[in-house]
């Protein structure tokens, strides 16, 4: 699929602008992510996420879960948790948020921002601490997503 638009860079000159749908590479997948983290930046600052990645493995290093996220303007947004069924109940799930709230506190950041569908983890969070913000009913078709935050105790200031 190729759509063409003129982009007009000023007022003599004009370029052939091409949107299309591609098939995802890493690397332009980052461009645009890191284009967007610089014009964020521009308007904050200057601060740029500091990624977190805990990661659940096994005695042979396999990873069995984990959390995708990162500290950012003062919160902790988690945008991946997942552990796998077998793993479920025996509270490595419970272990590896509060490694994940204390590092956000760690790192200055006393908020956790993360979505969860119907289907998912909702109870989960709930008995963490975690309230529902918002939800979106119908996504997915008969089903919720849930948007939770939570506020985190800071460590108290040594002097």
């Amino acid at each position: 699929m190729l759509a063409s638009f003129p982009l007009r860079q000023d007022a003599r000159m004009t370029a052939e602008l091409r949107i299309e749908i591609e098939t995802p590479a890493p690397a332009d997948m980052n461009a645009v992510a890191m284009q967007l983290a610089a014009y964020n930046a521009s308007k904050s600052g200057g601060e740029m996420p500091d990624y977190l990645f805990i990661a659940a493995r096994d005695a042979q290093g396999a990873i069995k879960g984990g959390v995708v996220g990162g500290t950012y303007l003062g919160w902790l947004s988690i945008q991946v948790f997942t552990l796998e069924d077998s793993l479920r109940g025996q509270g490595h799930g419970r272990r590896m948020m509060q490694l994940a709230e204390d590092e956000a506190v760690r790192r200055g950041c006393p908020r956790v921002f993360l979505e969860t569908l119907s289907f998912q983890a909702l109870p989960f969070y709930e008995k963490l601490g975690y309230q529902v913000h918002s939800k979106l009913e119908g996504f997915p078709p008969g089903g919720t997503r849930y948007a939770l935050t939570k506020m985190l105790q800071a460590a108290p200031k040594v002097s």
